[in-house]
C-alpha cells in the first residue's frame, strides 16, 4: 500500500500536481492558543490576515471546496483552519465526497465540538487532534479545548493525537513521559504524532525551544517509542528534527503541498506554516518525514530525495505548459445573499 502511495504521488508530480492540497477551510476559530502560526500577522504575507479574508459556508462552501479538489488533483487533503468544526454541517458533507472518490482526508481540529459518529468507521479519513502539553498547560492555552472536553467529544471516535512539543513542555520535568502515558491509555487515540514549535525568523516566540532543549526532546521521543507503540513516528523521522531542510526550495513537503487559506483563493506560502518560519529551526513532522524518506539511497549516491527534485522540476514545465493552453474560465458571480457574513458559528 505504501509503494502504491508513492507511486500514485510521483505520478502526480511528474504530471504538475502537487499529491497533497492543504485547505483553511474557515478563517474562524473559538480558541486563541499562544503562538498560533495561522493568525501570526505575517501568515499570508502580510498584506491580509486570516480574519480578514472572506470565507464561505452552507452549499457554497461545499461546492467551491469539492471545485478546487477536482482541478487540484490531490491524493490527499488536509481540512484545517481556524478549526475546521466550526463549518462542521459541511465538512460532514465534504469529508464523504472527498474520501468516496479515494482521497485520503485529514481533519486537524482541537475538538472542541462532538466528533461525528461516522468518521470512525472512515478509513481514509484521518481526525488529527491539537493537544499541547499537559492539563495544566494546555487547559490554559486552549481553552474552551480543555482535556475534559477533548474526552468527551471523542469518546467513540478514532483520532491521531498530534502535539507540539514547546519550550514550557520541555522545561517541565518528565513531561512527555506523562502526557505518552496519559493519551496513549485513552481507547479512542490510534496514534501519537509530535512536532516541535517553529520560530518565525527574527521574531520573539516565548516556545521556542534552544539548541540543547531540541536535542533532549528528540532523544526522549526517541526513547518512549521503544515502549510505546500508539507513537508513529520512525526513528529517522525523529533524528531530523536536529537537522531539518535548509530552507523551503529543499523541503519535499512544502513543494508536494499546495496550501490555500479561507477565501479558497489566496496562496499560503513558502509551506502550510506561511509568513517567514526558521527553516533552520523547522519542527514540522510532515516535512521531517519526507525529509527522511528523501535522504534513503536508492542507488549508490543517489538519494530518493534528489530523484524527487528532478521530478518536481520536470513536473512544473508540464504544468506551466498547461496553463499556456488552458482557456480562461469564465468569472463567478456570487449574489450579495450568497456573500458570507463576518460572524462564526458559535461551539
Amino acid at each position: 500500500m505504501q509503494v502504491r502511495h508513492v507511486l500514485h504521488s510521483w505520478a502526480r508530480i511528474l504530471q504538475g500536481y502537487a499529491p497533497a492540497l492543504s485547505i483553511e477551510i474557515t478563517r474562524e476559530c473559538p480558541l486563541r492558543c499562544p503562538g498560533c502560526y495561522a493568525y501570526e500577522p505575517n501568515h499570508l504575507g502580510g498584506a491580509v490576515r486570516l480574519r480578514e479574508l472572506s470565507d464561505f459556508r452552507g452549499d457554497e462552501l461545499v461546492r467551491r471546496v469539492l471545485a478546487l479538489v477536482e482541478r487540484e488533483k490531490p491524493l490527499h487533503v488536509s481540512l484545517v483552519g481556524g478549526d475546521p468544526l466550526v463549518r462542521h454541517r459541511e465538512v460532514e458533507r465534504i469529508v464523504p465526497e472527498l474520501t468516496g472518490r479515494g482521497i485520503h482526508v485529514q481533519v486537524v481540529t482541537s475538538a472542541f465540538r462532538r466528533l461525528p459518529e461516522a468518521w470512525a468507521s472512515m478509513r481514509k479519513l484521518t481526525v488529527v487532534v491539537s493537544i499541547d502539553g499537559l492539563r495544566e498547560e494546555h487547559d490554559k492555552r486552549r481553552a474552551p479545548a480543555t482535556y475534559d472536553r477533548i474526552l468527551e467529544n471523542v469518546r467513540g471516535g478514532r483520532i491521531t493525537v498530534h502535539c507540539t512539543v514547546t519550550r514550557q513542555m520541555a522545561e517541565r520535568e518528565a513531561s512527555l513521559e506523562k502526557f505518552v502515558e496519559f493519551w496513549c491509555g485513552q481507547n479512542a487515540v490510534q496514534r501519537v504524532w509530535f512536532s516541535l514549535f517553529t520560530p518565525q525568523r527574527g521574531a520573539f516566540a516565548a516556545e521556542r525551544l534552544d539548541p540543547e532543549q531540541k536535542r533532549r526532546v528528540v532523544e526522549k521521543l526517541l526513547e518512549l517509542r521503544e515502549r510505546e507503540p500508539k507513537i508513529d513516528m520512525a526513528p529517522s523521522a525523529l533524528r531530523q528534527f536536529l537537522k531539518p531542510p535548509a530552507s523551503p526550495d529543499r523541503c519535499i513537503f512544502a513543494k508536494t503541498t499546495r496550501t490555500v487559506s479561507a477565501d479558497l483563493h489566496t496562496p499560503v506560502t513558502p509551506c502550510q506554516l506561511g509568513g517567514d518560519p526558521d527553516c533552520s529551526e523547522c519542527g514540522c513532522i510532515a516535512a521531517m518525514g519526507l525529509a527522511a524518506v528523501g535522504a534513503y539511497r536508492v542507488v549508490g549516491p543517489i538519494t530518493a530525495g534528489g530523484l524527487f527534485h528532478i521530478s518536481h522540476r520536470f513536473g512544473q514545465l508540464v504544468a506551466s505548459t498547461r496553463r499556456k493552453e488552458a482557456p480562461l474560465p469564465a468569472l463567478v458571480q456570487i449574489a450579495p445573499e450568497m456573500a458570507p457574513g463576518p460572524e462564526a458559528e458559535t461551539p
